[in-house]
């Protein structure tokens, strides 16, 4: 730590003298020989140039100690330090005289500090970046004595490496040799002609410069056969996969259409069958209700025969009176019959005593005579007397017979008469039965058409049911007139509560202006 620290505070301080030495030389190079102005002008320059180096070798140490390197930002870095170096070296230039050892010496001598900067913060970020990431593996050097005994062939080593990111350099020579070996196999192969050779055995060659080995560079062929045949196999796997995802597709689309018709099917079941069942209820309170106008129709008719009746009767007791009245004309007949007969008796007996006051003047031939007429004259007088109280007793009963008909006709009339108002009655009825019905009829298929719920449907029907209803006195609604087991028995409904409901929303629906 120790250690660490005291390069971190040497590395501080070369830093402060390079920029101090740097700063000086730059600026007054800048004012004297790049065209600034005033001197302050070019210490304003140095200080540019020397801030963006030390603020971009912040940055990129920054950014390598957290993991997060940045490749481009050294190059820029690098250039700016050349500047300097420049900068440095041109500040030393001899003016006016040509060039000596020493002029060089002292332009050298310029850029040794800012390159021993430079030097030094590199190491730094290396370091930095193998404490960091201690995992990645350290790029080989290519030793020195290479570069200076084969610099060509070492040079393209040092680009095969960086190119192809080959951070071992004996890894590298073995690459050579490989290819140099597999070359000379080539050409003792084809008897040193290499034009014989086929182009998977040239391959090596080929794609050395392209950082591949021997090994790979022959493997090629096959493994790109390889390749070619798991491309196929995995495009026909994905077809295969395309296909069954297809088809699953479409038999999922299939069984979601099946189970929406079904859905489909079930609504049309439900709205159907509860509007068949409005509509057969609907029929039914038509049918009942032609009925009984039909009923109410045979009741009139009846009503109609009943009176007929009811006129025959009363001619029939038109006709009775005028019997009893012929009756008491035939009776108060007899009587004055039996008047006279008793008359005639009385006179009778008269001329008996008058026969016999004079029955001693007048011959016993004459007085036989007269008591024979006499008793003649009584038996007739008896007779008729017979005759008429007979007659009378059959005018009586003519006349009691004509009372009691009289009476049956009357209460026969009477009887009618109820029937026919009956009748009238029902008859009205039936046509207020007939008037409800034909409005109930117009409501289901209005509702029909609004393909309302079967709820919507009943709430409704409550409301013509209350409407029926309205207080002729007020013209108002009172839903209390229209007891909830009507509602039960009338919808079918079990619950007590559920019929409360239903009244509850239709006269709401009533206040809200609905009419059917």
């Amino acid at each position: 730590m120790l250690s660490a620290i005291g390069i971190v505070a040497a590395a501080l301080a070369l830093a402060g003298i390079g920029l101090y030495l740097s700063f000086e030389h730059v600026a007054g190079f800048a004012h004297d020989r790049l065209g600034f102005g005033t001197l302050q002008q070019g210490k304003l320059f140095a200080v540019g140039v020397d801030t963006g180096i030390m603020v971009m070798i912040a940055i990129d140490l920054l950014m390598a100690w957290l993991k997060r390197p940045i490749a481009w930002i050294r190059y820029p870095v690098w250039l700016l330090t050349a500047a300097t170096v420049v900068l440095n070296a041109a500040s030393g230039a001899p003016r006016g005289r040509g060039w000596q050892l020493l002029d060089y010496v002292a332009a050298g001598a310029h850029g040794i500090v800012p390159v021993l900067f430079i030097m030094v913060v590199e190491v730094g970020r290396d370091s930095i970046d193998r404490l960091v990431r201690p995992e990645q593996a350290e790029r080989d050097s290519i030793p020195l004595i290479r570069w200076l005994l084969a610099p060509v062939a070492t040079a393209r080593i040092y680009r095969r490496m960086r190119l192809y990111d080959v951070r071992s350099y004996p890894e590298m020579v073995r690459r050579d040799q490989e290819l140099i070996a597999y070359e000379l196999w080539l050409k003792r192969k084809h008897g040193g002609d290499l034009s014989e050779a086929s182009e998977d055995e040239l391959l090596p060659m080929k794609m050395a410069s392209h950082g591949y080995t021997v090994a790979q560079a022959l493997a090629m062929p096959a493994g790109q056969e390889r390749d070619a045949e798991e491309r196929a196999e995995a495009a026909e796997r994905r077809r295969l996969e395309a296909e069954t995802r297809r088809k699953e597709a479409e038999t999922a689309a299939q069984a979601a259409a099946l189970r929406a018709d079904g859905k489909l099917e079930q609504v049309k079941a439900e709205v159907e069958g509860a509007t068949g069942q409005a509509r057969a209820h609907a029929q039914a309170q038509v049918t009942a209700a032609e009925r009984a106008a039909e009923a109410e129709e045979e009741a009139l008719e009846t009503a109609l025969v009943a009176e007929a009746k009811a006129r025959t009767a009363t001619a029939e007791r038109q006709e009775a009176h005028e019997r009893k009245a012929k009756a008491d004309l035939d009776l108060e007949a007899a009587r004055l019959e039996r008047e006279a007969a008793e008359e005639r008796r009385l006179a009778a007996e008269a001329d008996k005593v008058a026969a016999a006051e004079a029955q001693a003047i007048e011959t016993a031939t004459i007085a036989a005579a007269r008591r024979g007429a006499a008793e003649a004259d009584k038996a007739a007088a008896e007779t008729e007397l017979a005759t008429a109280e007979t007659r009378r007793a059959a005018a009586e009963a003519k006349r009691r017979e004509a009372e009691e008909i009289a009476r049956r006709e009357t209460a026969l009339a009477s009887v009618e008469q109820s029937k026919l108002v009956a009748a009238e009655a029902q008859q009205a009825a039936a046509e207020t039965r007939l008037a409800a019905a034909e409005i109930e009829r117009r409501a289901v298929e209005a509702e029909d058409v609004a393909r309302l719920t079967p709820r919507q449907r009943a709430v409704r029907k409550v409301a013509r049911m209350l409407l029926e209803r309205v207080s002729p006195e007020t013209g108002r609604v009172d839903i209390t007139d229209l007891p909830l087991a009507s509602i039960q028995e009338e919808l079918g409904v079990s619950s007590p509560a559920t019929a409360s409901e239903y009244r509850i929303e239709a006269a709401e629906l009533l206040n809200q202006g609905y009419r059917p």
